[in-house]
């Protein structure tokens, strides 16, 4: 009898032991799925906070940060002092002006943000603007699909034909098309002119691209070259500093530079899928009209001071990129 009881209660036991370990298995598969649903929330949450991130307009703060040369007249530059609109470089001593900056001003105006000006090398650009450096390059780029598979672009800001300078003295001088020309030529590294427009002249004499649009003016001027390949505004700036230069246009001939639209569109550089900024600032360009835009260039052409010396620079961000950085000082020379 006592071994039967026995026996009853080691049974009874038993299955409460089961029972128990059935419930805390249970338990924890109900708190192991609670537990679950948090952790693809919190997931869902990370990927959605990068996501958000990764396009974020970059003026949260109220402050459009953007890149340039201060380098490229008429486009951009740099000066010593904020004469005529100049706005400090945040990363460099001196003042950025241009029509880049007349640009970027009426932007910041149109929708209440305060405005940054970066000096970054031509080739430095797109990579500090992926890399969150910048919020936008407003720095006369062409907005071509090679381009704009890097970036998205909002625009046209400008209109730009494409032109050679050649010195009044020289043979070239008279060149009525492109298959006139011949000799010596150059443009700035990294552009359409040297990649695109120099090639399709049969008697060119490539020599190696300047570094930058004061250098590739300097070698028209100082006769390096024969002549250089460049866009009607830069052709025009540097007309206006050196009386021995002259703009060769063959816009309307059969005889003329093949380009497409885009080359010749002159846009501003976000990142992809920068949408915000992206259409707060078509908001703002598709008000003006063309007559707007060569106004304001050519204000800039009047204002831009004559170029004087190339400085080579590194950022003081500590920034790999270097820059190379053109000082204009008035319309005075200033040797250095």
């Amino acid at each position: 009898m006592k071994k039967k009881l026995l026996a009853l209660m080691m049974v009874a036991v038993l299955a409460f032991s089961l029972a128990a370990c059935g419930g805390g298995s249970s338990d924890s598969a109900e708190e192991s799925g609670e537990a679950a649903a948090p952790a693809e929330e919190t997931t869902e949450t990370t990927e959605t906070t990068e996501a958000t991130e990764a396009v974020a307009s970059g003026v949260e703060d109220g402050v459009l940060t953007v890149g340039m040369e201060c380098a490229y007249a008429p486009y951009n530059w740099a000066q010593t002092d904020d004469s005529n609109g100049a706005v400090p470089i945040s990363n460099f001593d001196g003042y950025a002006n241009g029509y880049d900056v007349m640009m970027a001003k009426k932007l910041c105006e149109a929708n209440g943000w305060e405005l940054e000006v970066m000096a970054i090398g031509w080739d430095g650009l797109v990579p500090a603007l992926n890399a969150g450096q910048l919020d936008a390059v407003i720095a006369g780029q062409s907005m071509t699909e090679t381009r704009m598979q890097e970036v998205d672009m909002a625009g046209p800001y400008f209109y730009a034909s494409i032109v050679c300078v050649t010195q009044k003295d020289n043979a070239l001088a008279s060149a009525t098309g492109i298959s006139q020309l011949s000799g010596a030529c150059t443009a700035q590294t990294g552009t359409i002119w040297y990649d695109s427009c120099l090639p399709q002249i049969e008697g060119a004499e490539l020599m190696p691209a300047s570094e930058t649009a004061p250098a590739m003016i300097m070698a028209a001027t100082s006769g390096t070259v024969d002549y250089i390949c460049t866009d009607m505004p830069t052709a025009m700036g540097a007309c206006a500093t050196y009386d021995n230069l002259v703009i060769l246009d063959f816009s309307g001939s059969d005889d003329n530079f093949e380009v497409d639209e885009g080359e010749i569109n002159i846009g501003i550089s976000v990142v992809k899928g920068n949408t915000f900024l992206l259409d707060a600032m078509n908001a703002v360009l598709a008000e003006m009209t063309v007559e707007d835009f060569n106004n304001t260039m050519n204000e800039a052409i009047l204002v831009q001071p004559e170029i004087s010396c190339l400085l080579l620079t590194g950022l003081p961000d500590g920034s790999p990129v270097s820059v190379r950085i053109s000082i204009v000082i008035g319309r005075n020379h200033y040797h250095g």
